[in-house]
Parts: C-alpha cells; sequence; structure tokens
C-alpha cells in the first residue's frame, strides 16, 4: 500500500456557493467558501447549469492563487461532490467522458453538484492527475423487496445523503474496531432534508427518498397523503412548478411557521409558543417512526442508530429522539456533516490502495427520471 504524503483538492459546488478544500492526508491545509451573489448567478439564470462551469473554475483559481497554492506542483488528486447519476453502488468512481455526458444529458435532473464531475476533471487534466467523485446522492444498494412502492406505475428509487451517511458507517466501525461490512446500523441523517437508512453488509439496505418519503424537515413535506396531492395537483390554482416548490422548498416546518431556522422555532418554544412547540415534536415524532421503521427491516438487530446531520446539533431534538427511539440500540450522535472531509477520504482510499475506483458502465440512459437532489 502506498505510503506518504497525498494532497488532494476537494470541490463541493452548491447552488450559491462553492467549498473547497485542499487536504495533507486527512488534514486540511486550506478551506474556503467561495460565495456566488445574486449578481455573479444573474448572467445563468434560465440556462443549464453546467454553464457556471467557467465561472466557478475562474472563482476556484482565483482563491487558490490568492492562498499561495500552486496545483501543478502539489496535487495528487482532484474530487468533486458526485451529481445526480444513474443509480451506483458506494464507492469512489473516477471522472470518465461516459460519467460527463451522462452529466450533460442530465436524466436525472439539474442540480449544483453535477458540476463537481466536471470541475474535479478539467482541474485535474491541468495538473495532471486523477479526478473522482465519492457517494453520490444516487447510491442505490437497496434490497430487491425495498424496490417494490405499492404501484408498478411508480417504481421505488434511492436518492439520499449517502456521502455524509456512509462517512459516519465508516467512522463508527472505525472507532468500535469493527469492518463496516459486519455491522447493522440505522443512520437517520436530518438536515434540510432527513434521510434514515438501514444497514447491513456493507450495504444501505433501505432508505426513505429524502423530501418525498418519511419525515418532514425544515422545508421538506417528507410523505403525505396522496389523494389530497392529487386533488391539490388538479384543483387548478397552482402550478406545477409552485406545488413543486411548496413540497420541496416551502413545505415542512417552513410551511407551518414560515421560517427554516431550526434554532429559531426553539427560541419561540421557549418563549412561549405552543404551536412552535406542536410543529418542532411532530418532526421528532415522525422521524422516530422512520428510525423505528428502519430498525424492523433489520429484524431488530441493530448494532447502532446513529443520528448526524446539521439538525443533530440541537439538543432539544436529540433528547426526544433519544427518548421515542433510544431503547432500539446504543445511540450515538456525529452533529452536521463535513462533506469535504468525506470527499478527501474517498480519494485517499484510492490513492493508497485501500480501495480500487469504480467507473460507469458505458450502457445507454433512455429515460429521463427528474428527482429531487437529497440536499
Amino acid at each position: 500500500m502506498p505510503r506518504g504524503e497525498f494532497k488532494v483538492l476537494v470541490i463541493n459546488p452548491g447552488s450559491t456557493s462553492t467549498k473547497i478544500a485542499v487536504y495533507s492526508n486527512e488534514i486540511p491545509a486550506l478551506v474556503r467558501t467561495i460565495v456566488h451573489s445574486e449578481a455573479d448567478l444573474a448572467p445563468f439564470q434560465g440556462r443549464p447549469v453546467l454553464d457556471q462551469i467557467p465561472f466557478r473554475k475562474a472563482a476556484i483559481e482565483d482563491e487558490l492563487r490568492g492562498a499561495g497554492f500552486k496545483r501543478r506542483t502539489h496535487l495528487h488528486a482532484v474530487v468533486g461532490r458526485g451529481g445526480l447519476l444513474r443509480p451506483v453502488p458506494s464507492g469512489v468512481y473516477a471522472v470518465t467522458e461516459t460519467m460527463l455526458d451522462e452529466l450533460r444529458l442530465a436524466p436525472f435532473g439539474e442540480h449544483a453538484s453535477n458540476l463537481g464531475a466536471f470541475l474535479a476533471k478539467a482541474i485535474a487534466d491541468e495538473a495532471n492527475v486523477e479526478a473522482f467523485v465519492v457517494d453520490p446522492v444516487s447510491v442505490d444498494e437497496l434490497c430487491d423487496k425495498a424496490r417494490i412502492s405499492g404501484s408498478a406505475l411508480v417504481p421505488r428509487r434511492s436518492l439520499s445523503h449517502a456521502l455524509n451517511t456512509k462517512a459516519v458507517a465508516r467512522r463508527y466501525a472505525r472507532e468500535r474496531g469493527r469492518p463496516y461490512e459486519e455491522l447493522r446500523l440505522v443512520i437517520a441523517h436530518l438536515g434540510s432534508g432527513v434521510s434514515v437508512s438501514a444497514h447491513e453488509g456493507g450495504r444501505m439496505i433501505d432508505v426513505n427518498l429524502a423530501g418525498q418519503e418519511g419525515p418532514f424537515s425544515t422545508e421538506r413535506s417528507g410523505g403525505l397523503q396522496l389523494l389530497g396531492v392529487v386533488e391539490l395537483c388538479f384543483s387548478g390554482l397552482y402550478t406545477q412548478r409552485e406545488v413543486w416548490d411548496a413540497f420541496i422548498r416551502e413545505g415542512g416546518i417552513y410551511s407551518y411557521l414560515g421560517t427554516k431556522d431550526l434554532s429559531e422555532v426553539e427560541s419561540r418554544i421557549v418563549a412561549g409558543d405552543d404551536r412552535a412547540a406542536l410543529i418542532f415534536d411532530a418532526m421528532a415524532y415522525q422521524i422516530a417512526k422512520e428510525i423505528g421503521a428502519m430498525a424492523t427491516v433489520l429484524e431488530g438487530r441493530v448494532d447502532a442508530l446513529i443520528i448526524t446531520g446539521g439538525m443533530a446539533h440541537s439538543r432539544r431534538l436529540i433528547s426526544q429522539l433519544r427518548i421515542a427511539a433510544g431503547w432500539i440500540a446504543p445511540f450515538v450522535v456525529y452533529p452536521g456533516e463535513d462533506e469535504l472531509e468525506a470527499l478527501a477520504k474517498g480519494a485517499l482510499r484510492v490513492l493508497r490502495g485501500e480501495e480500487k475506483a469504480r467507473e460507469l458502465g458505458s450502457e445507454a440512459i433512455r429515460t429521463p427520471v427528474h428527482l429531487v437532489p437529497a440536499d
């Protein structure tokens, strides 16, 4: 196994920012968040997200140059956040022309994360190193039973916070001195969307489609009663875009309380706002129910229940989940999500020979399926 110091450039594009980091092995030597203002992004309104590649690449280069970093002589790999790709197993993927062609066609939808592979490849080529993505949101390891939705017209798909979920699974396994493949885990990622997953044999064998199934979150409605949604869609009161926004960007806590800030909700509760308390408690209730459901997937034999994501910083939420679901298994909290670190560690596993990079197959994707990104 190769030893020594490896330097990895990490790129995580979001809708209004690009986060970058340079890791020297597991140590971040440089971490930056490049904020893109409305004026910066105005020329790209109504255009494909990939039109932003030159703009984002230049912003990254300016930031690296300002920090005195010379990528051509320093880098061993560049890794970007994985975008909306076809369903794939978990792992580190080499950025190939097949992957880039698929992201250009965007059969699974457009999202800022689709930029990650292009930005990584462009900079990696100039530095003469490899480019990777790690555990994209389209990681699909569902068992066969989990693929059955209840209607042959609507296949059940996997779209989740796979990057952070897999990272905390590996972290827990490492801290316990056990292989991830030997553990049976329930992991709840609590962010702007909620993904609760069951892990067995090193695979994520079931997970709710964040935002469309399972618990509501600060801005996503989660699973709704079907006929009520159908009636709303055909009421003539809303366009398709308005319905989409109502459930994906303006649902959940926001639809009830007019804020997406969980700390503000908790402040209202402390001030005596009974409705804020009810909505908060209902969200915790739904998350706990989904955790219980995933425990049944593992037949009640669960080595650990892991809570992660941004909302895991909330003591009130963690306290309620501990009471409601902590009896299932040892209760572990890893608050927040460090996507930059997770991406860097994926690239390092390949550079050290601990894992072999995968490649997308060359088969064509024919049927567009527009999904909502998990985060």
